[in-house]
């Protein structure tokens, strides 16, 4: 069932690029003119099994971001704060409305991703996870999951992988459908509220910390979202 559902995926993944075409393009458009160049983002990400791969996104911080992350104090390298100043205009719209996900669509052609599963991390914090965390590494990530739908922004990084492990354990193509159909009712969002990763900081004491992947010219950092 699942290698049909992932060609499925993929079909899926190309219909969209092509009909969403005209809006990609816009907003590539609206981010070169608003920021400058480097309208996408690249960064490493841990797929299924947790093998790398370059997960894309359209650029929402400034170029600076990783430096301001020090000045900032930030403790997370891979976190945001209240208000922060690191994210553009049209980015922080882009972030609201889940449109800066749009160009991952690439990903799930390219069979790295599908439309639904846990949310894809940064490499330096997957190589941290507990035997119990990287049960989430089990499928492959998606562009939306359960915990998206399940309060997203609104919930601890504990509490997103719990939801992680039970879509998992609880997959099926209905599920997935479930999902999109909810995932696609509410796009359009408040600014969340910032939950600060203290499981991660905490891994991060005890282990060198690693330098954040960054966009190519850009410097932004991210996690997973």
């Amino acid at each position: 069932m699942r290698p049909l559902w992932n060609a499925l995926n993929r079909l899926t993944a190309l219909l969209m690029l092509v009909l969403l075409a005209p809006v990609i393009l816009a907003i590539a458009a609206w981010i070169r003119i608003a920021d400058g160049r480097g309208v996408l983002f690249v960064q490493d990400r841990a797929g299924k099994d947790g093998a790398p791969f370059r997960m894309l996104k359209f650029r929402s911080m400034v170029h600076n971001s990783v430096a301001m992350s020090a000045q900032l104090g930030i403790d997370d390298p891979f976190g945001l704060v209240e208000n922060d100043p690191r994210i553009t205009r049209c980015g922080r719209f882009l972030r609201r409305t889940s449109l800066d996900e749009l160009p991952q669509l690439i990903n799930v052609l390219r069979g790295q991703m599908n439309l639904v599963g846990p949310r894809p991390d940064v490499l330096p914090q997957v190589a941290r996870y507990s035997p119990e965390d990287a049960r989430r590494l089990e499928v492959k990530p998606g562009i939306t999951g359960w915990a998206q739908i399940n309060g997203r922004d609104d919930i601890d990084w504990a509490q997103r992988f719990v939801l992680d492990r039970w879509y998992v354990d609880n997959w099926s193509p209905a599920l997935d459908l479930k999902i999109l159909l909810r995932t696609a009712i509410s796009l359009n969002r408040d600014e969340p509220p910032v939950h600060v990763d203290q499981i991660n900081i905490a891994r991060q004491k005890t282990v060198a910390p690693s330098s954040p992947s960054a966009e190519v010219g850009s410097g932004e950092v991210s996690r997973a979202a």
